[in-house]
């Protein structure tokens, strides 16, 4: 999580300075969520994240220096500098994508849910979402569809309260705009205090064990709390200074230190890795900045699945 956190602030004061482009939508506050997420499931187990999907990727084993050349347009990016901030994607990680359009990637993970049935591999998929994409129609065609094939899928919202700049209670006729919806469609729905790593890890556990004996989807609803505005160009100005101060006390970051502490953790090994995590960040940093543009001949490789761009019938 501290290496997530520093990547983050690190990505934030390259936007300011030039270096990345465009937007970025940063996830600070909500590592718990990746994090102990990542930690309760198995490596061949599928991801697909949204546009706010950095701790997701490296939670699954992107490292800072990829995803920070990715975010800086350089060659040795995740994506070769093809998917930039919003679309972090290691396939060889089973990191299946982070997707723009909201909830468009629920379904996915119902189809890849179902391949690994087919497979008879099992393996699960989970999707990450927020909580404007409960009220998108893909995220009930999505639930509907793996709760009929009783599929092994996962789905958590991370529920940071606001669907870009609007309050999500304030357009949604339920208190929990995930967990409320599941027994709909039959299937169990939890909320987690989603900056408790633990907590997080355990839900997930719990729900990922039931997907693998055969017992159909899960819903989890992580509450959590960004720390940035929405993008880069967003202030935030719209939170209530008290919300933000009472969510700024929960750190999920502070809440691993105060469990660590009373497991009896010395209080130098604490800092002491923060200064790893630091000292990570800082030279993927430097790589990053010295790393090569991508090549333009490059542009239209990858395009289909033997790697080219040649139409063909």
């Amino acid at each position: 999580m501290a290496v997530i956190r520093r990547t983050e602030k690190a990505a934030h004061d390259l936007f300011l300075s030039g270096l990345v482009k465009g937007t970025t939508h940063l996830a600070a506050g909500q590592e718990a969520v990746a994090v102990g997420a990542s930690a309760a499931l198995r490596d061949d187990d599928y991801v697909f994240a949204t546009y706010r999907g950095h701790h997701h990727a490296l939670a699954r084993g992107a490292t800072p220096e990829e995803c920070l050349a990715e975010l800086m347009s350089r060659a040795s990016g995740l994506c070769g500098a093809k998917g930039g901030s919003m679309h972090l994607t290691k396939a060889s990680a089973n990191m299946l994508g982070s997707y723009a359009i909201v909830g468009a990637h629920l379904p996915l993970a119902v189809g890849a849910a179902w391949s690994a049935r087919l497979r008879g591999t099992g393996q699960l998929a989970v999707a990450f979402f927020g909580d404007g994409a409960t009220n998108i129609g893909a995220f009930h065609e999505a639930l509907n569809l793996a709760a009929v094939w009783r599929l092994p899928v996962l789905f958590v919202c991370e529920n940071n309260l606001y669907m870009e700049y609007t309050p999500i209670a304030d357009v949604t006729a339920v208190a929990d705009p995930a967990a409320d919806r599941a027994p709909a469609y039959g299937i169990p729905g939890e909320t987690v205090d989603g900056n408790d790593v633990v907590a997080v890890r355990e839900a997930v556990a719990r729900l990922a064990g039931r997907a693998r004996a055969g017992d159909g989807p899960g819903l989890l609803e992580a509450r959590t709390y960004r720390h940035y505005g929405h993008s880069r160009a967003d202030p935030a100005a719209y939170r209530p200074a008290e919300e933000v101060e009472r969510w700024l006390k929960h750190d999920p970051l502070d809440v691993a230190r105060g469990r660590l502490a009373e497991l009896g953790m010395p209080a130098e090994t604490l800092v002491a890795a923060d200064q790893r995590a630091e000292a990570v960040v800082q030279a993927a940093v430097e790589a990053a900045k010295k790393a090569p543009a991508p090549d333009p001949r490059d542009a239209l490789t990858d395009v289909w699945a033997d790697g080219g761009a040649r139409w063909r019938t």
